[in-house]
């Protein structure tokens, strides 16, 4: 009894201390694993930009008047010289009942005038027609010899005379009858009355062939001179505005290649760099900091079948290619880590970690271009902590 006391007991020894030993026994850490590989590497820019019409033309009025209702709408097509609206001048003040009592005195006063000048000019008649009655007898008497060239040239002088002031007299019933109808014109166009001069009319032309992008004033109404009436332009001539940092518009220049995504389309749209604005302004980011933005404008190059949807103000992601290589060796940014002054990754060889110094080139977000330090087929830790060391024992993580 007592060996087999002593057997179980060593039995229950051994198993405790072989429990503890594999409780304590290092296990292999789990990381994830990225096989190095030579592929095409691009670095690029990506930014938020709107398209744009390339020549927009903002019609505005020439004169003060009244804007006629403008019976088109957005995306009509417009030609060269189509009149879009016409202006009509504009309309007279009412009259309140002081001016308005004025303006009918105004109109008697006139009117009386008008009577008066007709009435010194049928007096000026009766006298011009004397002074030639008299100029003809007068006339008779000198062949006669009966009056003397004096009388003669006296009543040829006053014939001159009475014609003269007839027709100064018809010139004032003239000017009175004006009068009398500008005093009219008062009352007769006050806007009260209703009265509107169609005859003199402006018309506004579209100056290029295209369609109205916008509508500033659509119906009736008192516009300024210079007011914006409608724009027009060509929605298929289409350009792309995207303001990127500053600090990333000077790896940008004329020509450089861009990548429309998520614009709507199926797949993504082809363009070049046209122009890099050498002007910065700033810009207030989502989280509330300042940022130096730069406009770059660049055009479409695929065909115009693919984005013919796309119109004036639509949101696309322009991706600038700043580097591309068909085939570069390249590794994940997460795996990179500094190791002094140098960058370092962990090579899994024969289930362990192994610390191995690394050359990097280009940056792209996600990956790095590796220019010494491992080969196509090595297997490399990304997101490596602080538990790793070289030599630690290593498991891949399963996917």
């Amino acid at each position: 009894m007592n060996n087999r006391k002593k057997a179980g007991i060593i039995s229950a020894v051994v198993i405790v201390l072989l429990l503890l030993l594999y409780g304590f026994w290092p296990r292999p850490v789990e990381v994830d694993a990225w096989e190095i590989k030579s592929e095409p590497f691009r670095v690029t820019i990506e930014e938020e930009g709107r398209t744009r019409v390339k020549d927009r033309y903002v019609i505005t009025s020439p004169v003060s008047g009244i804007a006629m209702r403008l019976d088109r709408d957005v995306g009509d097509k417009v030609s060269k010289g189509e009149t879009l609206l016409c202006l009509e001048p504009l309309r007279s003040d009412v009259l309140d009942p002081r001016r308005r009592a004025e303006a009918q005195a105004r109109v008697q006063a006139t009117k009386a005038a008008l009577e008066a000048a007709k009435e010194t000019a049928n007096a000026a008649k009766a006298d011009a027609d004397l002074a030639q009655n008299e100029l003809k007898r007068m006339q008779g008497l000198f062949k006669e010899g009966s009056a003397t060239q004096q009388m003669l040239d006296q009543a040829e002088a006053n014939a001159r005379r009475a014609k003269a002031h007839l027709t100064s007299s018809n010139f004032a019933v003239e000017v009175a009858r004006y009068e009398y109808k500008a005093a009219q014109t008062t009352l007769r166009y006050s806007a009260a009355e209703g009265v509107r001069d169609t005859t003199a009319k402006v018309p506004i032309t579209s100056p290029v062939d295209g369609n109205i992008l916008k509508i500033h004033h659509k119906s009736e109404g008192v516009v300024a001179a210079g007011q914006a009436l409608v724009e027009v332009g060509n929605s298929r001539a289409l350009e792309v505005e995207t303001d990127v940092l500053s600090s990333d518009a000077v790896k940008i220049a004329p020509g450089t290649r861009v990548v429309y995504d998520r614009w709507g389309g199926d797949k993504p749209l082809n363009g070049i760099v046209r122009t890099v604005e050498p002007i910065g302004f700033t810009k207030i980011s989502a989280l509330g900091v300042e940022e130096q933005r730069v406009l770059v404008i660049s055009d479409i190059v695929s065909p115009q079948n693919e984005w013919k949807r796309l119109g004036d103000g639509y949101r696309v992601i322009s991706r600038f290619i700043v580097w591309e290589n068909d085939k570069v060796l390249q590794v994940p940014t997460s795996a990179l880590f500094r190791k002094d002054q140098d960058w370092a990754v962990f090579v899994i060889n024969n289930k362990r970690a192994h610390l191995r110094k690394v050359d990097i080139g280009v940056k792209s977000g996600l990956m790095a271009e590796v220019l010494s330090g491992l080969k196509d087929g090595d297997l490399v830790i990304t997101h490596p902590d602080e538990a790793l060391e070289d030599g630690t024992r290593v498991s891949i993580r399963a996917k």
